[in-house]
């Protein structure tokens, strides 16, 4: 199944997902909008669950979607099949920014130049590690980051973050 295979190749890229939403992100589309790491919506976007309206239940996204969005707003969407505005979804926490369609390219581009200048072994291991600590209970979770935390730090890029830090430049990270 070749959506199955994109959620996870998504939420094991090790790489940020920057989602750019410009319109309708409905059913399927709400499923990889929900898979981005960061979201970023034009005002005018609307997003839903509208297959129980024809007699169908969102099964393949439902797992991402409740990693997403809280419990009972879930319910009521897949329930009801109704439509959501980019701003009722930004005050919920499942978008980051919404903005006018004029400045949907130069957010999206402010954010990915951001993230561009973050150490990439960093990012690979703290976004593997987000993702992969959520299903863990507790203390399984803390041990688990304990782990990670050690293996971050002691990468090339983190000696170089903290040497950069203290004599007050920008770092250069080579990803290592």
């Amino acid at each position: 199944d070749l959506f199955v295979d994109l959620f996870i190749l998504m939420a094991e890229l090790g790489k940020p997902i920057v989602g750019r939403i410009n319109g309708h992100a409905l059913a399927g589309g709400l499923g990889l909008a929900c898979s981005c790491d960061i979201l970023v919506s034009v005002d005018t976007a609307t997003f839903g669950t509208p297959e129980i309206n024809v007699g169908i239940w969102p099964m393949m996204i439902q797992a991402i979607l409740c990693r997403s969005i809280p419990r009972k707003v879930l319910l009521e969407m897949e329930m009801l099949g109704d439509r959501w505005t980019a701003t009722q979804l930004q005050s919920l926490g499942v978008i980051n920014r919404v903005v006018p369609h004029d400045q949907l390219d130069p957010t999206v581009k402010e954010i990915a130049d951001q993230l561009a200048k973050k150490s990439p072994v960093a990012m690979r291991l703290g976004r593997d590690s987000f993702y992969r600590q959520q299903d863990m209970d507790f203390r399984a979770a803390l041990h688990y980051l304990h782990g990670q935390f050690l293996l971050v730090s002691q990468t090339e890029d983190s000696r170089e973050g903290i040497k950069a830090f203290f004599e007050k430049r920008e770092p250069d990270f080579k990803g290592k």
